[in-house]
């Protein structure tokens, strides 16, 4: 019986380290083909006019990543402009200030809005925001980085406040404890104690949201107006770094300049995604260690 326990705990450790060892490989392949297809296209265009060229347009063999970068930048500067205070604020009354009923019925609908299909969000931009952007603003089109900014801060949100709400129910009651005890009112002890002592979770969620936002394709693929210009401004039609690999996959020539230069720009996502997971990752340990976890 012993010995029947023992091979079962040994086959499902070593089973765990296949598992381990090969989700580390299926990544380590993906990155290589990325980068093999990359450097093939920066052995066919010079890099410095990748990386600053003002114009991307792909008829004429012009692979300029400025334009989808300014676009990326727009739209994740408005989701997180929305998405960051929205989502602290709304941490700080589930784990503070709201009843057990209000807490669970919220937890409902915050999970309620990380399930939601992101061609749904699509939809909902372009049916619903897109006009009345459009009427305010008195534009040619509400398609444009303002509306993919405020539909991608609804993705953002979720993460966010349940890291936030994490990291704040997770601080030792001491810390509530001992700033009323010394006169402080609860909104005092909030802003000056209990958020400078949750900051690495919460930071960690921004760093996810972001994360989730500059990864999107769909969404903006159908509500960012899909212009390829050096925006200057959040109500310019943009196309970003997601859109423009998706837009462009179906219909590029196999082994052509155009097919590697996507895959430059996966390699870019790739470098932006493995540094935001990164820096998540060390907050989410040090909030972690500051929670003696």
């Amino acid at each position: 019986m012993i010995a029947l326990r023992k091979f079962k705990d040994s086959a499902m450790k070593n089973l765990h380290s296949v598992v381990g060892i090969l989700n580390i490989l299926i990544v380590f392949l993906i990155f290589l083909f990325i980068f093999t297809n990359s450097m093939d296209f920066f052995r066919e265009y010079p890099i410095h006019k990748f990386f600053f060229g003002s114009e991307w347009i792909s008829l004429s063999g012009k692979y300029g990543l400025l334009p989808l970068l300014v676009g990326s930048f727009w739209v994740t500067f408005i989701a997180l402009l929305i998405s960051i205070p929205t989502g602290i604020i709304t941490a700080i009354y589930i784990s503070e200030y709201a009843n057990k009923k209000n807490r669970n019925f919220l937890k409902i609908i915050i999970e309620v809005m990380s399930a939601l299909p992101s061609v749904v969000l699509g939809f909902i931009g372009l049916y619903v925001l897109a006009e009345p952007i459009k009427n305010i603003f008195n534009l040619n089109t509400g398609l444009n980085a303002l509306t993919g900014g405020i539909m991608l801060s609804f993705m953002a949100i979720p993460t966010i406040v349940t890291l936030a709400d994490d990291a704040l129910k997770s601080l030792d009651n001491s810390y509530r404890e001992a700033s009323l005890a010394l006169g402080a009112n609860k909104l005092e002890t909030i802003v000056k104690i209990l958020l400078p002592a949750a900051f690495p979770g919460i930071f960690a969620g921004i760093m996810l949201g972001f994360g989730r936002i500059i990864g999107e394709t769909m969404a903006v693929l159908m509500i960012t107006g899909n212009a390829p210009i050096l925006a200057t401004s959040p109500l310019s039609s943009v196309r970003t770094l997601t859109a423009t690999i998706a837009s462009e996959m179906g219909e590029v020539v196999q082994g052509s300049t155009h097919y590697h230069s996507l895959f430059a720009i996966g390699l870019v996502l790739f470098i932006i995604s493995f540094i935001t997971n990164t820096l998540a990752d060390k907050y989410i340990r040090k909030s972690r260690k500051l929670m003696g976890k």
